[in-house]
């Protein structure tokens, strides 16, 4: 722990204060990131075995089976298809489809994070790059005609260093932030065809209550 600890000082007198906050925001990063992995893991993203088999039993007519694989779901969107079941209509439909943005907002939330850092990190490290490069060229002006190449050198090494921090910052954040948003696009075409599928005008027809030919009788006299 102790040698963990003098190596990061040692970086962190290295590269300076823009290192640090490069450190610090790759472990909150780090931090965000394990957390959506759970939150996908708990709410059951793309795991729609059960909804799937559902939809599919509802579009062959089958009520009973597919009640009974929606039962048996544990995906987030199962709420959202059973009141879709529910009934019919435009208005219904419109609110199905608002229950699953808002579901899909909340899976979303702190992905906008991930997509700053993995943008600012790099500008963050050049930022740290030109500061160094300033203070080389500052220290190489004071030394005045007793230039030393290996002050200039060594400078120019830290300098670049907040670059290649801010890099290893940016991309693994980019590439996990383009997985996470992959898979929430596969999330909406699923929820979309499955509501669609609901709400077909044939299933929405076959799934309204008989009415009994006393009643037609009653109304036509």
């Amino acid at each position: 722990m102790d040698a963990f600890l003098q190596r990061l000082t040692a970086i962190l007198d290295l590269g300076g204060p823009v290192v640090a906050v490069l450190i610090a925001t790759s472990v909150a990063t780090m931090a965000l990131i394990l957390y959506k992995l759970w939150q996908y893991k708990a709410a059951g993203v793309g795991r729609h075995v059960e909804l799937s088999q559902a939809i599919e039993a509802w579009d062959r007519n089958d009520r009973a089976t597919a009640r009974a694989h929606l039962d048996r779901s544990r995906s987030y969107l199962a709420p959202v298809v059973a009141m879709a079941l529910d009934g019919h209509g435009p208005e219904l439909m419109d609110r199905a489809d608002a229950e699953a943005e808002a579901r899909f907002a909340g899976l979303e939330r702190g992905l906008n994070v991930l997509d700053m850092v993995s943008q600012l990190a790099p500008l963050l490290g050049l930022f740290g790059t030109v500061l160094g490069m300033i203070e080389a060229f500052r220290t190489l002006q004071a030394a005045g005609n007793a230039v030393d190449p290996a002050l200039l050198a060594g400078g120019i090494w830290v300098a670049l260093m907040t670059t290649a921090a801010g890099l290893a910052v940016a991309m693994p954040t980019s590439l996990v932030l383009t997985w996470f948003e992959a898979r929430m696009t596969r999330e909406r075409v699923f929820a979309n065809r499955a509501l669609r599928t609901v709400f077909a005008p044939g299933h929405a027809a076959a799934s309204r209550p008989a009415i009994p030919s006393s009643e037609v009788l009653a109304h036509g006299a």
